[in-house]
């Protein structure tokens, strides 16, 4: 190898570029491994996030403080934090134990935080520092380029999970690969510290240059906000894309991937990319911005690629400008920490203040209007605003167009119906219009966003909101709806349904839980089945419908992660199905894996897994474990019901292969509701029987049917899909990836 090459910016760039990969290919990879312990709720993937953004502030400080001494110092003492963070090699979590009351709020980052933390602070740190040693080492050029060499090999870890990893490694080998991946890192790191050891060019001070100005407060602070922004912003999207179209890992991987592209293209070399991006995002932000209470439904992809495309704009636009205001090189450490705290104060908002402090995704289209205010505006118009005169009338002009914007907003909120009509769809072209107008003033500007934001749908969700109608937890955010007339209620979380109830029928089953349902088969004859008082279990409440199946002499158990989901279905103001079928039910309170594994060896006669309603996976509890959990919860000859409706995944493989392990009989059910029924409150579902003894299977489905190219069969059980080599999933291996569809009906 090269003298020039063991000195140059190539080998800065490929130590970079390694740390980077590994920092986010840890990130994804630990959020697996814990996933049968936390779950999969938006919320968990949050916490991590203001977890890693901690550890990277830290990492950044240390930078910062460390690039301070001497150059050999420098190199001397990070090696030896390299080594002493090797301790913790191979990654595995830490035994602590999850609280009793169901709120993992703080605990999430402290298992994190016991589990990776040195691992993470000590790669972190290496970007920065190894751009300071660049120039130490004496190189030429610009450090801050090597700042996009970071971030594709922070963006390339974090894709290569999912699409490589994940699908070709279990956890253990994924852990030892990251192993090896951190001692080749530790190799280069020894020779960027050679390299400065043994540069000719290298000063023996490492203070700034008199030549470098101070850097003020203000400055500290403006990017501070530029860099919060857009972190706090990947993460309202996750959640918004979670909370109202679908909730799914693969998911939250997106936001995070683009943002930390966006940096690739902001402190690029080449300037082009970053200043076109910079021109069009005020235009992209009022016109995405007018989307975000849009509720997508079956249009949810388009959902997708207008949040996360909006995400990337703004993301590069905000960079941008922070490049644009970058100090002198010698600066190069304090920059980057006060980038660091921006994101760990976006995070903060994101992942602990607005869960606390609002019922619904809010942080989302706050952090948009906050864009909007921040963002380096192109003028699209001017009347000779070098004059005085002119410069203010245009001001005044922009506030007038701005506050018109926002009247007519409040007209189409009061006056105009929620669906889309000609009237109001030309009253919304017209406040975009307006925002294109006032672009290049501020307040202005970001006024018309609001106007946006409220006319398409903002001031409905105000008034969800302000109801009550709306409430928030650590695992979710959920609404109650009703009808006009008031005759049906039902709880959402985004667009998917958790449970309905008729006003004028309240103890009838309905939803994905009706008489024709595999679920509501099984209840029906659970008496006949097995006899007077059958114990009958259910993880995930939703809204307690099952329990209206309950007969005298039954006992019914229920498994809720949820704290809040317990009291919506117990408020009888809510949802009355537990008050009026089953008021001595027995709620179960934690993680289901766990509070079932703490019930007695053949506790029920039937089982119902119940927590994959629409398009939520909680991958956990479909794995080899998991069903061995369920096996031993349910007696010899128990039956167990999984419910697998779902709008973008098809899990029938993955029970199939579960089936043919040996340990359990298997048929599906798809229950398609008459268009006549559908209006009384019913939806298509489907549930599949399992149980250890054929014939307790076959007292219920009786004949089970070869599938045929017809899928739905509304009035008979059916085969499962054969399964494939790698359809059966375990704590250790498991991949969404197969079986994800896009164009996947129910």
């Amino acid at each position: 190898m090269s003298d020039g090459f063991l000195r140059g910016r190539g080998l800065f760039v490929l130590t970079i570029f390694t740390g980077s990969f590994l920092l986010f290919l840890v990130q994804p990879m630990v959020a697996r491994m814990a996933l049968p312990r936390l779950g999969g709720a938006p919320a968990v993937w949050n916490s991590a996030m203001l977890v890693y953004q901690a550890l990277l502030l830290a990492g950044y400080a240390y930078a910062h403080r460390l690039s301070r001494e001497a150059p050999k110092r420098q190199a001397g003492v990070h090696l030896a934090v390299l080594i002493a963070a090797a301790l913790w090699l191979p990654i595995s979590l830490a035994s602590f134990a999850i609280p009793a009351d169901g709120s993992p709020i703080f605990w999430v980052p402290w298992l994190l935080l016991a589990s990776i933390g040195p691992l993470f602070f000590a790669v972190a740190a290496q970007a920065p520092l190894m751009q300071r040693w660049f120039g130490l080492a004496g190189n030429s050029g610009e450090p801050y380029a090597l700042y996009a060499a970071s971030n594709l090999g922070s963006f390339g870890g974090l894709i290569a999970y999912p699409l490589l990893v994940e699908p070709s490694l279990p956890i253990k080998a994924q852990t030892w690969m990251w192993s090896g991946l951190y001692a080749v890192l530790f190799l280069l790191v020894a020779v960027c510290a050679r390299a400065i050891w043994s540069g000719r060019n290298i000063t023996s001070e490492a203070t700034a240059p008199a030549s470098a100005p101070p850097i003020s407060w203000r400055q500290r602070l403006y990017w501070i906000a530029l860099a919060a922004v857009p972190s706090g912003l990947m993460l309202s999207t996750t959640s918004h894309l979670t909370t109202d179209l679908m909730a799914m890992p693969l998911i939250w991987v997106i936001p995070l991937g683009l943002y930390l592209l966006s940096f690739s293209v902001a402190f690029a070399d080449y300037r082009l990319p970053a200043d076109i991006f910079s021109r069009i995002a005020p235009a992209i932000l009022v016109v995405g911005g007018a989307s975000v209470f849009m509720i997508w439904g079956k249009a949810a992809y388009n959902g997708l690629i207008v949040s996360v495309s909006l995400l990337f704009v703004l993301a590069v636009a905000l960079h941008a400008e922070m490049y644009r205001t970058r100090p002198d090189a010698s600066r190069l450490t304090e920059f980057y920490l006060m980038m660091s705290v921006g994101g760990v104060i976006g995070g903060f908002f994101c992942a602990i203040i607005a869960p606390l402090l609002f019922n619904w995704t809010w942080e989302h289209p706050i952090l948009l209007i906050a864009a909007a205010l921040l963002l380096p505006q192109l003028r699209l118009f001017s009347l000779g605003e070098e004059e005085t005169y002119a410069k203010r009338g245009w001001t005044i002009a922009t506030l007038a167009i701005a506050l018109m914007a926002l009247g007519i907003s409040l007209y189409v909120g009061m006056n105009l119906p929620t669906e889309t009509g000609q009237l109001k769809t030309a009253l919304i072209a017209i406040i975009l219009i307006a925002g294109l107008v006032v672009t290049g003033r501020r307040i202005a500007f970001a006024l018309v966003v609001i106007a946006a934001m409220l006319a398409n749908g903002g001031w409905d969700n105000v008034e969800l909101s302000n109801s009550g109608a709306r409430m928030r937890s650590y695992f979710g955010t959920y609404t109650i709806n009703q009808s006009k007339d008031a005759s049906v209620r039902w709880l959402s979380h985004g667009t998917t349904m958790h449970g309905m109830q008729l006003r004028d029928k309240p103890t009838l089953p309905v939803s994905y839980y009706g008489a024709t349902s595999g679920v509501g088969l099984a209840w029906q004859r659970a008496e006949e089945i097995y006899g007077v008082g059958a114990t009958l279990g259910v993880v995930g409440l939703g809204t307690g419908t099952l329990a209206c199946y309950k007969k005298p002499g039954q006992t019914l158990h229920y498994f809720e992660i949820d704290p809040l989901m317990i009291e919506i279905a117990r408020d009888r103001k809510i949802f009355s199905f537990l008050e009026k079928c089953a008021p001595d039910t027995k709620m179960h309170l934690g993680d289901a894996r766990l509070t079932l594994a703490e019930q007695p060896a053949g506790t029920f006669d039937m089982l119902a897994i119940d927590a994959f309603s629409s398009d939520s996976i909680p991958l956990h509890l479909l794995t080899k474990e998991a069903f061995e959990v369920y096996r031993r919860a349910l007696k010899p000859d128990g039956l167990l019901l999984v419910h697998i409706s779902n709008r973008h995944f098809d899990l029938n493989p993955v029970i199939a292969a579960e089936a043919a392990s040996g340990k359990w009989f298997a048929a599906l059910r798809h229950d398609s509701p008459p268009e006549a029924i559908i209006n009384q409150g019913m939806r298509p579902s489907q549930w599949i029987a399992m149980s250890p003894d054929a014939g307790k299977l076959a007292q219920l489905t009786g004949k089970v049917y070869d599938k045929r190219p017809a899928y739905f069969y509304p009035d008979r059980w059916v085969k499962l899909k054969p399964p494939r080599a790698n359809d059966r999933w375990t704590d250790d291996y498991a991949s969404v990836l197969p079986y994800l569809s896009f164009w996947k009906v129910l």
